[in-house]
């Protein structure tokens, strides 16, 4: 199992020199994975979870592609409908030409409607739209000149170019737990990615929701690959009433060796909850302690399997 972490890319304290500073921090540990998110309009509703500033995701990680040697870079996730599917695979391919074929495409439905009025995209669509874009953008990145004839968008004799490094794409991972969620994972996904989750729903619900779709379809099960709390705790949290990644250490670690256990790829950490917005100078430094002693467990955990 490989641990990623979403990157602090948005809110006070947040610039290049952090950023750049959390990528060198990643890597040097180990860190398989390092993600980012995607806002594009900060709308009210956006702001009182992500505050200004909030770098934008394809802009930053092409950048941080430089900034890095081995760890891979990803979303968590792209609102899909926020982009025209020519320009979303053209960016998809430029950063992962960019990145030596380091880039993981997560992508999602959005929740901000506020954000789609802004951004002139209907938000009672969003889920068509994103299946319409992502059927367009496939067809860019594996056809020397594409064409697509959808309800939303069609095109004809286009070329992108470069394309991907990775082939045929690089990895889809969808966001979500709904049903419609998991059935499009199982259509158009490399891989599922659920956030903020609970261990025993997932093994009891979730994973075999997914396995129902997999089976109904006729397709091949998607990946786990789960982003959850970084968020430690003195003293124990009920398990009935915290979701993973939140409590003490070895309730942490009880999650992460869960996650294995249920065969996941790779499990993506968030430290936002480690820090409020108004004290965030201090969180740079909390999270990077907090996620070292996390790497040591992932490490001894590792090493407890291949034993």
């Amino acid at each position: 199992m490989k641990v990623g972490l979403k990157l602090h890319h948005s809110g006070a304290g947040a610039s290049p020199d952090e950023m750049r500073r959390w990528a060198h921090f990643a890597e040097s540990l180990g860190i398989h994975l390092l993600m980012t998110a995607d806002h594009v309009a900060l709308t009210p509703d956006v702001l009182k979870q992500y505050p200004a500033p909030y770098y934008e995701a394809f802009t930053n990680l092409a950048w941080l592609a430089a900034q890095t040697q081995r760890i891979e870079l990803g979303t968590t996730v792209i609102v899909v409908p926020y982009r025209h599917p020519i320009g979303l695979a053209t960016l998809v391919a430029n950063v992962d030409q960019l990145s030596g074929g380091r880039f993981i495409l997560g992508v999602g439905v959005g929740w901000s409607e506020p954000e789609f009025e802004a951004l002139g995209v209907d938000y009672h669509q969003r889920g068509a739209i994103m299946d319409d874009y992502l059927d367009a953008a496939k067809a860019l990145w594996t056809n020397d000149v594409a064409s697509h004839e959808g309800p939303f968008v069609s095109f004809r004799d286009v070329m992108l170019s470069p394309k991907p490094v990775q082939s045929p794409h690089p990895p889809i991972w969808v966001g979500g737990a709904s049903n419609v969620a998991i059935r499009r994972t199982v259509r158009v996904g490399d891989a599922w990615h659920p956030l903020g989750i609970r261990v025993g729903w997932l093994k009891d619900t979730g994973l075999p929701r997914l396995q129902r779709l997999a089976d109904s379809e006729g397709r091949p099960v998607p990946s786990l690959c789960p982003r959850i709390l970084c968020h430690l705790t003195d003293s124990p949290l009920p398990d009935d009433e915290r979701v993973a990644g939140e409590g003490t250490l070895d309730q942490v670690r009880g999650d992460l060796e869960a996650l294995q256990a249920l065969g996941a790829e790779y499990v993506v950490l968030d430290t936002k909850r480690n820090s409020p917005t108004s004290a965030l100078p201090t969180h740079h430094e909390e999270a990077f302690r907090t996620l070292t002693v996390l790497a040591e467990k992932a490490v001894d955990l590792e090493k407890e399997t291949v034993r």
